[in-house]
């Protein structure tokens, strides 16, 4: 069996840390490690069970005490042996080893404990929210900023979260002592059997609001529609998520804020396919054009730019523009542009251009009048037929 850390080591702090200290450390490594924030990181997860561990105890005078006289046998009660404790004279029946064991430790003592739930007594992180913005293929390839509206509970600035009334405050609850727990304790021939319980008189919260907030109404959260300016980077792409620390769900108990995920969603282009950085298009051309070469208009993200295009560019070549793609965002660099030039055939001509094209193809040696035979004659003379 591993094993356990210190607990001052978990939350890399000196044994003379102060509880601003101790408190300080724990939201900034549950941040680090929270199973929200490393999806699928088992090693993650186990760090973050650990750091919350830790701060349970050290949060705690009491069991902060505890733990530096006794270390993690403090919270084990089958930590020193059936015979540790011989020197304390007869404890038949597990009486009187128990109320010591309930002395020491403030647990259910040696034997058996039952318990309806896990309580969470210490500071707890808010919840993640999530966000889908849509924007057009040039924001996301020039950035852009954006105001986008979040619902979300934030903490109620009358009574600052506490939940009760100005000038009062809640009180500890009589039933459970501020545990939130109430326990049931039985002796049995095999030990001491320990049910534990939520408080139904404070419903596990240790305190009670006889005079609620009247905001609020002594949840000391309110719900707001908040106004968030959101910078986009250049060079997203769709399905990109940005992340706005603390902007999520408030914490509890003086936990950290949760965060706020926008995942982004990008129009397509009516002209550009874009791959990483890098754009493609195609450019329409005259067979005027492909045949003689020249200048010609290619579309690019900051507007239209001259290309000298060569001189008998076939139909489906690719061309490069070095730097008029989009923004990278790993790199401080524009990927490329590529142009497929497609040369159109116009379908209807006049008698002028007809006879043109006549005299283009006498030039040339076609002949026009009989295509077909021309083709299946050398079909014939390849076979050698």
């Amino acid at each position: 069996m591993a094993t356990k850390r210190d607990y001052y080591e978990v939350l890399e702090v000196d044994k003379s840390a102060s509880e601003d200290d101790i408190k300080k450390a724990y939201r900034r490594l549950a941040k680090k490690y929270h199973p929200d924030v490393n999806q699928g990181n088992k090693d993650a997860e186990n760090k973050f069970k650990e750091i919350n561990e830790a701060y349970e105890v050290l949060s705690d005078k009491d069991k902060r005490a505890k733990y530096d006289q006794f270390g993690h046998s403090a919270f084990d009660p089958n930590s020193f042996g059936g015979g540790g404790f011989e020197g304390f004279g007869n404890f038949s029946g597990f009486g009187g080893f128990g109320d010591i064991f309930d002395t020491i430790f403030g647990d259910g003592g040696f034997g058996f404990s039952t318990s309806g739930r896990s309580r969470k007594s210490g500071p707890q992180r808010g919840s993640d929210l999530k966000y889908e913005l849509e924007i057009d293929f040039e924001a996301a390839a020039f950035g852009v900023k954006k105001e986008i509206n979040i619902a979300r509970n934030e903490t109620c600035t009358v009574c600052n979260g506490t939940g009760a009334k100005d000038g009062t405050g809640a009180e500890t609850c009589k039933t459970c002592g501020g545990t939130g727990e109430v326990r049931h304790i039985q002796n049995s021939p095999f030990g001491r059997i320990v049910n534990v319980r939520p408080c139904e008189q404070c419903h596990g919260e240790g305190k009670i609001i006889k005079n609620p907030c009247t905001t609020c109404l002594g949840r000391g959260i309110v719900r707001k529609t908040r106004k968030i300016t959101l910078d986009v980077p250049a060079g997203v792409d769709n399905g990109s998520i940005l992340t706005l620390r603390g902007e999520g769900e408030p914490g509890l108990k003086g936990g950290p804020n949760g965060d706020l995920y926008i995942y982004l969603k990008v129009r397509p282009h009516k002209v550009f396919k874009r791959d990483g950085s890098d754009l493609f298009c195609e450019v329409p051309v005259t067979f005027a054009q492909a045949a003689l070469g020249g200048k010609i208009d290619v579309p690019t993200l900051e507007g239209d730019t001259d290309y000298n295009l060569e001189e008998g560019t076939q139909t489906g070549t690719t061309f490069k523009l070095k730097g008029k793609g989009v923004q990278n965002l790993k790199r401080n660099t524009k990927g490329d542009l590529y142009f497929t030039v497609k040369v159109q055939i116009p379908k209807k001509l006049n008698e002028k251009q007809r006879d043109l094209l006549r005299q283009f193809a006498d030039v040339s040696g076609e002949n026009t009048g009989d295509l077909g035979k021309s083709f299946f004659g050398k079909v014939k003379d390849a076979f050698g037929k």
